[in-house]
């Protein structure tokens, strides 16, 4: 009798762990993703990165930086130029992109200039950012938490990826994570040809001030 007793505990903690949480007690897609929408359009800072895996057809393969709500932001972008990936650092203080390459100091170009290529201060942007992404979700179904939050599979279309992730021009089936505390969004897996792209955030409403490079 104990030994069957354990064998059915073993066997509902395995149910209840690979289930990713209790399906009785998730949130519903539509409604949650509604909830996160406008919860990013409250963000007033954060961290971003992007990484990508395998070979997406996309510019952008890797970044990382921080962005404000008032669309200034810093860090460094890894593009694919002609084949060859080139590391660039910037920082986006108004009208003004500083930027240097591998070698070299820092030159300037517009924030016109620059969204020609990618402006990382549209992630924050009520009406073309993270909020419009999650707003633009068509059949989103919660399937479970992982650490805090929830995993939600859902589609996106190519017009609105592609403001995050440019070169993406077709819907874009994927996961997003939302903390269930805060229902921000703290991570997006984007399966695309040939690889994937994943966005990730973090420090949410932290302190930040982006200024422009020293001058020498």
């Amino acid at each position: 009798m104990l030994r069957k007793l354990l064998i059915v505990a073993v066997l509902a903690l395995t149910a209840a762990c690979s289930s990713g949480g209790d399906a009785g007690e998730l949130p519903a897609g539509p409604e949650l993703m509604k909830k996160a929408a406008e919860a990013m359009k409250a963000v007033k800072s954060a961290t971003f990165s992007i990484a990508t895996e395998g070979e997406p057809k996309v510019p952008v393969k890797k970044a990382d930086g921080r962005l404000t709500a008032a669309g200034d932001a810093d860090g460094t972008i890894t593009l694919d130029v002609l084949g060859t990936l080139q590391e660039v650092s910037f920082a986006l203080v108004g009208e003004t992109v500083h930027f240097k390459g591998p070698t070299g100091g820092f030159q300037k170009m517009t924030r016109q200039q620059l969204a020609q290529f990618y402006d990382p201060s549209v992630i924050l942007e009520p009406t073309r950012g993270i909020a419009q992404l999650l707003a633009s979700a068509t059949d989103p179904k919660v399937e479970g938490t992982e650490d805090g939050a929830y995993r939600v599979a859902t589609t996106f279309p190519g017009q609105v990826v592609g403001q995050i992730v440019p070169g993406v021009t077709q819907g874009v089936t994927g996961k997003v994570w939302l903390d269930q505390a805060s229902a921000r969004l703290t991570r997006a897996s984007l399966p695309l040809q040939g690889g994937t792209v994943t966005v990730s955030f973090s420090d949410y409403d932290a302190p930040i001030t982006i200024t422009p490079p020293p001058a020498k």
